[in-house]
C-alpha cells in the first residue's frame, strides 16, 4: 500500500465527513437506522453479545435487525482447532472482566447447537429474538443443555444469514454493521454505541460496554517473563509492542521478543474481508490509544526479511527492543520503505544504530533459524496469529488483550 493512499484511507476528516453525509441521507430520506447483527449459536463470542442485545436494542433508536449464520468459512481460521480453543478460553475472560456469563467447558455438542439454533430461528423475525436469546444462549454455554425442538430446521435462514454478512463484506459471527461499517462483539460495541450517542440517537450519556484497560498499579519485583510473539507485517503488533515494552518494565517482569513470519510468509490465507477490516479496526484503535497510524507502506517479502536480518544485530549492541519499535512506527506511520536501503538507514538510525555498521548485516539469512524456532513456540502455546502473549503460564491473543497480561502479572 502506498503512503499517500493510506494517508486517505485511514484519514478521519475523511470518515467524519463521510458518516455525516450518509446521517442526512437518513434524515433527508427519513428511512429507518439499521444495525445487522449476526449470530452465530456456536461462538463463545456470541455467547457475550447475547446478553447486551436487550439493552443496546432498548437504549438506541436503531432498528436491530438480527440473522443467524454457519460460522467463519475455513479459509477465515489459518488453524480452526486452535481458534476454537482459544475463543472459549478469551471470551470467559472478557466475561468475567466485564460482569458478563461466561461460556463454560468447550463448544457445546452438535445437537444442543442444532436445537438452539431452531429455538433462536423461531424468533428471528419478531423482537422475542433479542429477548429471548440471552435465556437459550445461557442454556447452551452453561451445560445445561436441551432435549429437542419442534421447530423446523432452520437450514434457509443460515443460508440467508452468511449471504448477508458476505454481501456485506464480513466473515465473523456477534459483529454489528451500520452503514458500512463493522463491530466486532463486545470489544467493539462502545464505537458503534458512541456513534450513535453522536448522532443523538442514544437514550444515554455513555456506551453501555467499555473495553477493560491497563490500570499500570503497584509495581511488582518478583521473577516474571512475558514472552511476546509479534511480526513487522502485523498492524495489531505495532499497536501493542511499545505498550507490552512499557507493561513488561513497569512490573520488572522480562520481556522475551519472539519475531514470527507473517501469516501470508507461512502460506496462511487473509481473506480480502478480513484484510479490510483489519486495516479499519487498526485505524480506530490508534486513534484511541492516541498511536499515530496514517503514512503506512506494510512491509511483505523482501521488507520484512531485511528487518529480521538485523534482529540479531540490534541485540548484540542491545537495542533490539529500540529496533523493533522504531521498524514497526517506521512502516505503520512514518511510510518507509524497508525493502529499501533508504527505509532502512532511517530505521536503523531512529533505533540510535549505525548505519554503516548494520548494513552488512542486512543480507544475512541466519534470522530463518531464530523465527522458525519462535513459530514453534507459537504453535506449542496454541497460537498461530499475532502479537500474542505467554505469561504465568497462560497464553493471551491481541493487543487488546494486555489488560488480561497485567491481571496474569499481578
Amino acid at each position: 500500500m502506498k503512503p499517500h493512499l493510506a494517508s486517505i484511507l485511514t484519514s478521519n476528516t475523511r470518515l467524519v465527513v463521510r458518516r455525516r453525509a450518509l446521517e442526512a441521507k437518513h434524515q433527508v430520506l427519513n428511512r429507518p437506522r439499521v444495525v445487522h447483527y449476526f449470530h452465530d449459536v456456536s461462538d463463545p463470542y456470541c455467547h457475550l453479545t447475547a446478553q447486551v442485545l436487550q439493552q443496546f436494542r432498548d437504549t438506541y433508536d436503531v432498528e436491530l435487525r438480527p440473522h443467524l449464520i454457519s460460522g467463519p468459512p475455513a479459509e477465515a481460521l489459518p488453524d480452526p482447532a486452535a481458534h476454537r480453543q482459544n475463543a472459549i478460553k478469551d471470551a470467559a475472560r472478557l466475561a468475567r472482566k466485564l460482569g458478563l456469563s461466561p461460556p463454560e467447558g468447550s463448544v457445546p455438542d452438535e445437537a444442543f447447537i442444532a436445537v438452539a439454533e431452531k429455538q433462536m430461528a423461531a424468533e428471528l423475525t419478531n423482537d422475542s429474538f433479542v429477548n429471548n436469546v440471552r435465556d437459550i444462549s445461557e442454556d447452551l454455554w452453561s451445560g445445561k443443555g436441551f432435549s429437542s425442538s419442534d421447530h423446523p430446521l432452520p437450514a434457509a435462514l443460515i443460508e440467508d444469514g452468511d449471504q448477508q454478512l458476505s454481501d456485506l463484506g464480513h466473515y465473523l459471527g456477534g459483529t454489528f454493521h451500520y452503514d458500512d461499517e463493522w463491530y466486532w462483539g463486545v470489544d467493539r460495541l462502545h464505537y458503534l454505541e458512541n456513534r450513535l450517542l453522536h448522532a443523538g440517537l442514544g437514550s444515554g450519556s455513555s456506551p453501555i460496554m467499555s473495553l477493560p484497560s491497563v490500570q499500570l498499579g503497584q509495581e511488582k519485583s518478583q521473577d516474571q517473563e512475558i514472552e511476546f510473539c509479534y511480526s513487522f507485517r502485523s498492524p495489531y503488533s505495532y499497536l501493542a509492542f511499545d505498550r507490552a515494552v512499557d507493561l513488561a518494565r513497569h512490573y520488572n517482569a522480562r520481556l522475551v521478543l519472539r519475531p514470527v513470519l507473517p501469516m501470508l510468509m507461512r502460506g496462511l490465507p487473509v481473506p480480502p474481508p478480513k484484510s479490510s477490516y483489519i486495516l479499519y479496526d487498526c485505524m480506530r484503535e490508534a486513534r484511541r490509544l492516541g498511536i499515530p497510524f496514517e503514512r503506512i507502506c506494510v512491509p511483505l517479502g523482501k521488507g520484512v526479511e531485511r528487518g529480521y536480518a538485523l534482529l540479531d544485530y540490534a541485540e548484540a549492541q542491545e537495542k533490539l527492543p529500540e529496533f523493533c519499535s522504531a521498524f514497526l512506527h517506521g512502516v505503520w506511520s512514518e511510510g518507509l520503505n524497508a525493502a529499501t536501503d533508504r527505509g532502512l538507514r532511517t530505521i536503523i538510525e531512529n533505533a540510535g544504530l549505525d548505519w554503516q555498521s548494520a548494513k552488512p548485516h542486512v543480507s544475512s539469512d541466519r534470522w530463518g533459524d531464530r523465527v522458525a524456532v519462535n513459530q514453534d513456540r507459537l504453535q506449542e502455546i496454541g497460537l498461530w496469529g499475532v502479537p500474542s502473549f505467554r505469561v504465568a503460564g497462560e497464553s493471551v491473543w491481541g493487543q487488546d488483550r494486555l489488560w488480561a497480561v497485567e491481571d496474569l502479572l499481578i
